[in-house]
């Protein structure tokens, strides 16, 4: 029995293709989306891979990239199919491609929901991927004359003041690491050699951090340096009063707003996804309507289209009979010490030696 069966007329396909034509068209400017929303995100990641460490996460604007174009492409040829549906006769050009193009295109429609899930699980790749670039990147901080380094310095400064941040994890971060340059450094200063022989590692460790964690809407003016101090500063509780540094760390600003692009974007490709499988859905019935107007021969006819031919269970059964006859037709058996398998083949004289064959009299 056909799941979800409808009649057509000839009126009714007629309309159902040319409105399979216009989605078509608006399914290719959904894979430009899908295209530039994957393009955005590359970019944006890219902007900032300088503090993130290499891993995955550029699967996913990769994957939605792909999708874009490959939308473009199978929505085209759509459109074309769509219009020429038509026309019962043009129809009977693209009869033997319409059933592997709704299996492609079903599988396509498969990766948009694939891509549109991959938004919202990227999070701990990400996470993971930022706090291991800003790590290094704070570490490297005070290395502004080794190549390779030396725009670390800049880049962590940049991305405190534009993300209202300080640190990986937050400020404390700036007093376990040396993020002033030895070069700076007055070796002859009886405080910094102090300072240096009280670390084991021989750093210079302060209770300080760069000037870009500086929160310029605070009415005091900046506290850089001596953080847990209190007698340093005049009125000044380090414990009571709320630092006019930033307090959030950078992992976790930059986490919101690549969260926040990905959760839009996601958002993007479940509506896109839910409308490729609509039009999908109306293609199926265009192909199954018009192949039984053919088969009945009366092509100004009633004809109906279904969904799945048969029952779900049904259909679900005869593709895994056909996957497994697929998995069969793939055994070779063969005989121990024979290298040839077609030898393998049973005798089916079933023990009988003398057999009478017939010969096809000649002709006289």
């Amino acid at each position: 029995m056909a799941v979800l069966k409808v009649k057509f007329t000839k009126t009714k396909r007629d309309k159902l293709a040319q409105i399979l034509w216009i989605l078509n068209w608006v399914s290719v400017v959904s894979g430009i989306i899908l295209f530039s929303l994957g393009l955005f995100l590359k970019i944006e990641i890219k902007k900032r891979n300088e503090v993130m460490a290499k891993g995955d996460i550029n699967s996913v604007p990769n994957m939605l990239i792909s999708v874009g174009v490959i939308a473009c492409i199978i929505n085209f040829l759509g459109g074309k199919i769509c219009y020429d549906c038509s026309d019962a006769n043009k129809f009977s050009r693209w009869k033997l491609v319409m059933l592997p193009y709704i299996v492609c295109t079903f599988c396509f429609t498969f990766c948009i929901l694939v891509g549109a899930l991959m938004c919202y699980t990227m999070r701990n790749e990400l996470e993971e991927s930022l706090y291991l670039g800003l790590r290094d990147a704070i570490k490297f901080y005070k290395d502004t004359d080794i190549p390779g380094r030396c725009f670390l310095k800049k880049t962590v400064d940049l991305l405190q003041i534009a993300f209202h941040c300080c640190g990986n994890n937050g400020f404390r971060d700036w007093f376990e690491i040396q993020w002033v340059s030895p070069r700076y450094l007055n070796m002859a200063s009886k405080e910094v050699l102090d300072r240096l022989k009280s670390n084991v590692d021989g750093k210079f460790l302060v209770d300080g951090v760069p000037f870009s964690c500086c929160n310029p809407s605070s009415p005091r003016p900046c506290i850089q340096y001596q953080l847990t101090n209190n007698s340093a500063h005049y009125n000044y509780d380090f414990l009571t009063e709320e630092l006019n540094i930033w307090v959030k760390g950078c992992r976790e600003a930059l986490l919101d707003y690549y969260t926040t692009i990905m959760r839009y974007i996601g958002i993007a490709a479940l509506l896109i996804w839910l409308f490729e499988l609509s039009v999908l859905i109306g293609v199926r019935y265009l192909q199954t309507a018009m192949k039984n107007v053919l088969l009945l021969g009366d092509l100004e006819g009633e004809s109906d289209g279904w969904l799945l031919e048969n029952s779900f269970v049904e259909t679900a059964k005869y593709n895994i009979n056909i996957i497994k006859n697929f998995g069969k037709a793939n055994q070779i058996s063969t005989v121990s010490g024979m290298n040839d398998p077609n030898i393998d083949v049973q005798n089916t004289n079933c023990g009988k030696t003398n057999i009478t064959t017939k010969t096809i009299p000649a002709d006289r």
